[in-house]
């Protein structure tokens, strides 16, 4: 027969090991996701909501450029981050050596050229000053831009990282302004055309759909995604993260919220 001390002292030793398995089971601490700020971040407002209902607690962390998600990421300082796409990933792996893998696609913001000097890529002047991202994925899709509209030409070898050194005939002899991409909306005043990321165009009031001149094809490699460090892309969060992001509801709000400025890439 068990006494009194006995069954107190298994009581006891049930009620700490249970205790202690608790973390084990629940996320102990919200999972902090980086994005930049406008679209990146109103969408993942809507994939909080829905990861909240599968039990995962997120915490949005927006940043105003592109180069300080991934050195977070790399730093342990977040978990994964939601504002790329693979072309500039890949950049930034084979630049910093970042151990980072994309684990599942997001949305896609066709990049646009905007100008208040001129309504057409065709009447910008002889020598023109074009604003353009100075990452070399954003700056080589511009380029591909303007190859496509018939205002230059590129070494066919260029690829998607065309840079104006690339550049092999351009008849109106427009000059290429490198800037970050953050500050090309403020550059509109100076430049006669400046090429902007949708997500900066929407921050600074700009209407991707009325307000450029010219547009990159919907239809491009840029799709955006989520970026987790190599080491964490099979646990479990990572799926749960993904199908939130990837969710009808998530969808319908892109496709109401932006009416059509950006798109849905899943």
């Amino acid at each position: 027969m068990i006494n009194k001390r006995q069954l107190l002292q298994s009581t006891l030793a049930l009620s700490l090991a249970a205790a202690f398995s608790l973390p084990a089971l629940a996320q102990d601490k919200p999972l902090k996701i980086g994005v930049t700020a406008g679209p990146h971040a109103q969408i993942f407002e809507q994939v909080k909501k829905i990861a909240e209902k599968d039990g995962l607690k997120i915490q949005i962390v927006e940043f105003s450029d592109y180069v300080q998600p991934n050195a977070a990421l790399a730093a342990g300082d977040l978990d994964a981050n939601s504002y790329q796409h693979k072309p500039y990933l890949d950049n930034q792996i084979k630049d910093r050596g970042y151990k980072f893998t994309a684990v599942g696609y997001t949305v896609n913001f066709p990049i646009g050229i905007y100008s208040k000097k001129v309504k057409s890529l065709k009447d910008l002047p002889e020598g023109g000053k074009v604003g353009i991202p100075n990452d070399p994925t954003n700056g080589g899709r511009v380029l591909l831009v303007l190859q496509d509209q018939g205002l230059i030409k590129l070494k066919p070898e260029a690829g998607l990282k065309a840079t104006p050194l690339d550049v092999v005939s351009n008849p109106k002899k427009l000059k290429f302004v490198e800037l970050d991409a953050a500050q090309l909306p403020r550059s509109l005043d100076d430049l006669d055309a400046s090429a902007i990321n949708t997500n900066y165009a929407l921050s600074a009031g700009l209407n991707p759909g009325k307000d450029a001149i010219a547009q990159e094809n919907a239809k491009s490699p840029y799709v955006n995604l989520i970026a987790v460090r190599e080491a964490d892309k099979d646990k479990p969060w990572v799926a749960k993260l993904v199908k939130a992001y990837q969710s009808a509801e998530v969808k319908a709000f892109i496709q109401t919220e932006f009416k059509g400025s950006v798109l849905a890439g899943f």
